[in-house]
C-alpha cells in the first residue's frame, strides 16, 4: 500500500488546472488539492472546475482560505464561514471529491501574547464549534463527503491545537462525516509525541496535510519523513498526503524533492 500525494494548487505554475495538474503528474503526485475562498469563491469556479474534471483532473480536497472561521467571535461571521463550507463541500461531491477542510479559526486569538483571556468562554468555544461541526457533519453526509476539522499551533488559534483536541470535539458530534486532518508544521510544534498523537486519533484521522518543520515542502527541514509515513501505514491510514507549504528555491524544483522526499519515504511494491 502506498499514500497517495496531492499538491495544493497555487503552489503550481501553471495558467489553469489542467496545466497545474499535468506538471504535478509530472513531479510525482497524484492529485491537486484546491484552496476554497470566502463569498462562496469555489462555487463561482465550477465552470473551470468541471473542465478540469472532464480533464481528468483529479481534485479529492478543499482547504479553506477565508478570513473568517466557523469559530469566530462574531456570530453573523461564523455563520457566513458555515455558509461557505457548505457551499464547498456541495462543490467537492460534485468534483467526485473525499471532502473539505478547516480549522477552528486561524490568527483570531492567541493566548501567547496578551491579552491573554479571549472574549469567550472555553465553554462557549466548544458550544459554537460544536454547532457548527454538527450542521457540516449532517451536510456532508447528506452529499457523500466528510468535513475535516484542523487544529493549528497555539500561536494561530487558542482552541484547538492538537490531534486530540480535535478528536474530542469530532467524537461529540458523533457523525462518520466528521473527521480530524493533522498537519505535521502544526504537529511539530504542539504534539509531545507525533507518532503516538497520530495512533490515537487514527480511528478519525481522515486527511494529513504536510510540510517540514520550517513550513517549508519536505526535505527542507529536520521531520523524519520515513519515520511519519511508516506510523500512518501502521494504523492503516487511507486518506491523501496534501502538500501545503512554502517554497524554499525555485518552485518546480522544490515541488520535485518534495514528491521525491514523500515518495522515497514509503515501502516499494512488489513486482507482480
Amino acid at each position: 500500500m502506498t499514500i497517495p500525494l496531492a499538491c495544493q494548487e497555487q503552489l503550481l505554475p501553471g495558467t489553469d488546472l489542467i496545466q497545474k495538474y499535468a506538471l504535478a503528474t509530472a513531479l510525482g503526485y497524484d492529485a491537486i488539492e484546491l484552496r476554497g475562498r470566502g463569498d462562496l469563491g469555489l462555487a463561482r469556479r465550477l465552470p473551470e472546475l468541471r473542465r478540469a474534471r472532464a480533464a481528468g483532473v483529479v481534485m479529492p480536497t478543499v482547504c479553506v482560505e477565508m478570513d473568517h472561521f466557523i469559530g469566530d467571535f462574531d456570530a453573523e461571521r461564523s455563520r457566513d464561514a458555515v455558509r461557505n463550507l457548505r457551499s464547498q463541500l456541495s462543490v467537492i461531491a460534485e468534483l467526485g471529491g473525499v471532502g473539505a477542510m478547516t480549522p477552528a479559526a486561524w490568527g483570531m486569538f492567541s493566548r501567547r501574547l496578551p491579552p491573554f483571556e479571549p472574549p469567550r468562554s472555553p465553554a462557549g468555544d466548544r458550544q459554537v464549534l460544536l454547532d457548527a461541526l454538527g450542521e457540516l457533519g449532517e451536510h456532508a453526509r447528506a452529499e457523500g463527503v466528510t468535513l475535516f476539522l484542523e487544529p493549528l499551533n497555539r500561536y494561530e488559534d487558542h482552541m484547538v491545537n492538537r490531534l486530540d483536541d480535535a478528536v474530542t470535539l469530532c467524537a461529540a458530534v458523533g457523525l462518520p462525516s466528521v473527521r480530524v486532518a493533522a498537519d505535521t508544521f502544526h504537529m511539530n510544534i504542539e504534539e509531545d509525541d507525533v507518532h503516538r498523537a497520530l495512533r490515537a486519533a487514527a480511528p478519525y484521522l481522515g486527511h494529513v496535510q504536510v510540510s517540514d518543520s520550517n513550513r517549508y515542502q519536505p526535505g527542507a527541514g529536520h521531520l523524519d519523513w520515513p519515520a511519519l509515513v511508516r506510523t500512518l501505514l501502521e494504523i492503516d491510514y487511507r486518506g491523501w498526503l496534501a502538500l501545503e507549504c512554502r517554497l524554499r528555491g525555485d518552485p518546480v524544483r522544490a515541488l520535485h524533492q518534495a514528491a521525491a522526499v514523500l515518495r522515497h519515504a514509503q515501502p516499494r511494491q512488489a513486482a507482480a
